[in-house]
């Protein structure tokens, strides 16, 4: 919040501005420069506090298994995908503002929708590679299992593999990940490690049920349909004087709209998060009622008690604070859900 502050009333972005109109370029490409400024400057206030997240407080409860030497590796990468992705991006999106004219959000928000769309595809083949190792499973019983739980659930995929998680962390996950002919299993190596085979089953099966129930279409609906009324709002707000002046920026411009939209639009949202987190809560429940229809709700359970105990979850969070923050139930309610489920 308080960088929030500085980059708004504090003047920061108008001061970015101002150095960034001395290079007598293109208006989009000093937009791009100021935006581009203003991340990374968030990104290096940010930094110090990722560094003690890391080696203090994920290493004193041994979950970090990151070298210093990896963790400025995958920060370096990180920067240079976000300007080799971003700036292209930036400059379609400005220039669009530029010269289209009024109801230049509507494809605006068409070509988001379309990288975002593009990018989810290309994520789990091109970028995920770049920062972990993944091997197809070769644990012929464990294959053997999964290659039957997803006949049974009408299910394909581009492959089962295993990520090397553990080079950076000992928390356990799986996921899926792209979309079309491009989706795959991913589970972390860590989680193989931990889990039984038949709790392993458990989770892929309640993994399954996210996207047997279209959550992530629905999802992605959702998410198309507020960014287009988020989109809408911009169009109108960049055309008001007291949007810039009152949030500290008194030489408007698109960039700035745009920029000022991006960081404070979270601040007045912030009501309808618990909307957000009950949904998804919702569709964790729907989740683990189809995986107690393909896999033994009791290996489910013991699985969630492994992750929660590994993963040093709260088990009792604030009611308050999980509707807010809280996009699976807790452990408590889940494993009470799953309790009164019949056995297969």
């Amino acid at each position: 919040m308080l960088l929030l502050l500085v980059f708004t009333l504090g003047g920061c972005i108008d001061l970015v501005s101002l150095v960034w109109s001395k290079l007598q370029l293109p208006p989009v490409f000093i937009g791009t420069g100021v935006i581009l400024t203003i991340f990374f400057i968030s990104y290096i206030t940010e930094l110090p506090l990722d560094i003690y997240q890391t080696f203090s407080v994920e290493s004193k409860y041994g979950f970090n298994r990151s070298t210093p030497k990896q963790f400025f590796v995958d920060q370096a990468l990180q920067v240079s995908l976000g300007f080799i992705i971003g700036a292209p991006l930036l400059i379609t999106l400005l220039w669009i503002m530029e010269n289209v004219g009024p109801l230049w959000w509507l494809p605006a928000w068409a070509i988001l929708i379309t990288f975002s769309l593009i990018m989810s595809w290309a994520y789990p083949t091109f970028i995920a590679p770049l920062f972990n190792k993944f091997t197809p499973l070769d644990n012929d019983g464990l294959k053997t299992r999964i290659e039957s739980l997803l006949q049974r659930c009408g299910f394909s995929s581009n492959g089962i593999f295993v990520m090397d998680g553990s080079r950076r962390s000992g928390h356990g996950n799986a996921y899926f990940t792209g979309f079309g002919s491009n989706k795959r299993i991913v589970f972390f190596d860590t989680l193989i490690e931990a889990l039984e085979p038949e709790e392993i089953e458990a989770v892929l099966a309640h993994e399954l049920g996210h996207f047997k129930r279209k959550h992530v279409i629905k999802m992605l609906v959702a998410g198309a349909l507020y960014s287009l009324l988020g989109f809408a709002l911009l169009g109108w707000l960049s055309t008001q004087t007291w949007f810039y002046f009152g949030l500290g920026v008194f030489h408007p411009s698109n960039a700035s709209a745009l920029l000022l939209f991006t960081l404070v639009s979270p601040v007045f949202t912030l009501f309808f998060k618990p909307i957000r987190t009950y949904v998804q809560r919702k569709h964790e429940f729907e989740a683990d009622d189809f995986a107690s229809n393909f896999a033994k709700p009791s290996a489910l359970i013991s699985a969630l008690v492994k992750l929660y105990r590994d993963n040093a979850s709260t088990l009792t969070p604030d009611p308050v604070y999980t509707a807010f923050h809280y996009s699976h139930p807790p452990a408590a309610v889940r494993i009470a859900n799953l309790s009164s489920k019949p056995v297969n």
